[in-house]
């Protein structure tokens, strides 16, 4: 059966011209579906029972069956959500001053094969699907017991890597008519597949876009992450001036340190050469020990990276760290499971 949940409220319309029936039913479904957020087409009790009859006899809405929960003490709670094939992603509920953000998953696994990065050590399996990723969304709220605030694209796997759905999946988070989430409330990470950041950008899209960076030498970021051979610095740059051109949108980029491999003045240096002149932001992250045992790094030198580059004029700060005693880091918890 057809998965409902990730239909735009123009293809439900459709569907129910289809039928016959008014177009106004797309509405009132879209908002049972990503407003009130029923599980069940029989709860759906302003649409006639003929209708809901033959929506569930076709379709199926979303769900995502939290199978591992884990809380830290710091408030965060990390799930491993499992969907109707079995496969498992995990997602992130982090609270903030703000409020709820949660860091939601794209695929069940991934190819970009970052070496610090544990999401990618069992390859990809499939790409998820807008309706699995919103899915990913309302169980984080549900099981926090708190509306969703802001969302970031940096759990599993590469959102540019599964373009068509990430869109979808924004486009219908941020529907007035669904869950209604702020357009700037959703930050979207990638490890800089040219094509996809300029198709993004001609959409001109009001999301965060977070390049994650990682080492400002081609050959030191080509040895930590492989994309980097096929879409180099020298080109990701000028793309990435270009995007706020074209979207007049800040950029973020997300630096991990590795002591001793690219925290280094000459990697402040170049660092501070490559972002220069344009709108961005630079996020400094100590490494997580989970992608590879021999890469580390304190907050303390995290901190000292982040003043070499502000020291150059460079608008860094060291990301907060949330779930440390939990793992948080996506893909641990799902690599144990697999394993």
């Amino acid at each position: 059966m057809m998965e409902i949940s990730r239909l735009y409220k123009s293809e439900l319309k459709d569907i129910f011209s289809e039928r016959n029936e008014p177009s106004f039913r797309a509405k009132q479904l879209f908002e049972w579906l990503h407003g009130k957020r029923v599980s069940d087409f029989s709860q759906m009790t302003n649409l006639p029972a003929s209708t809901r009859s033959w929506l569930a006899s076709e379709y199926t809405i979303t769900r995502a069956e939290c199978i591992r929960r884990q809380r830290s003490s710091d408030g965060t709670e990390k799930y491993l959500l499992s969907f109707a094939d079995g496969n498992c992603v995990e997602t992130v509920a982090m609270l903030y001053e703000h409020g709820l953000s949660v860091c939601v998953s794209t695929q069940v696994g991934c190819r970009m094969g970052c070496r610090f990065c544990a999401s990618t050590q069992n390859g990809l399996v499939r790409s998820l699907t807008a309706g699995e990723m919103l899915a990913e969304v309302y169980a984080a709220s549900d099981l926090y017991g708190m509306p969703v605030d802001s969302v970031v694209l940096m759990g599993i796997g590469e959102p540019l890597d599964n373009f068509d759905e990430v869109m979808r999946f924004y486009d219908i988070l941020t529907d007035a008519d669904g869950y209604g989430m702020k357009n700037r409330s959703v930050t979207l990470s990638t490890c800089g597949i040219i094509p996809e950041i300029m198709r993004l950008a001609s959409l001109k899209k009001q999301l965060t876009l977070s390049i994650s960076l990682h080492a400002a030498f081609p050959e030191k970021r080509s040895s930590i992450m492989p994309v980097n051979l096929r879409y180099p610095l020298e080109d990701l740059i000028p793309a990435c001036r270009r995007y706020v051109e074209i979207t007049g949108r800040r950029i973020s980029f997300e630096y991990t340190v590795i002591h001793g491999f690219n925290d280094g003045e000459d990697d402040a240096e170049k660092l501070a050469e490559l972002v220069r002149g344009f709108q961005s932001h630079v996020n400094v992250i100590p490494v997580n020990e989970a992608g590879r045992g021999d890469f580390r790094a304190t907050r303390k030198q995290a901190e000292s990276f982040a003043e070499k580059l502000s020291a150059r004029g460079v608008n860094a700060t060291v990301r907060r760290t949330l779930g440390n005693d939990i793992s948080a880091a996506c893909g641990q918890l799902r690599r144990d499971t697999v394993n």
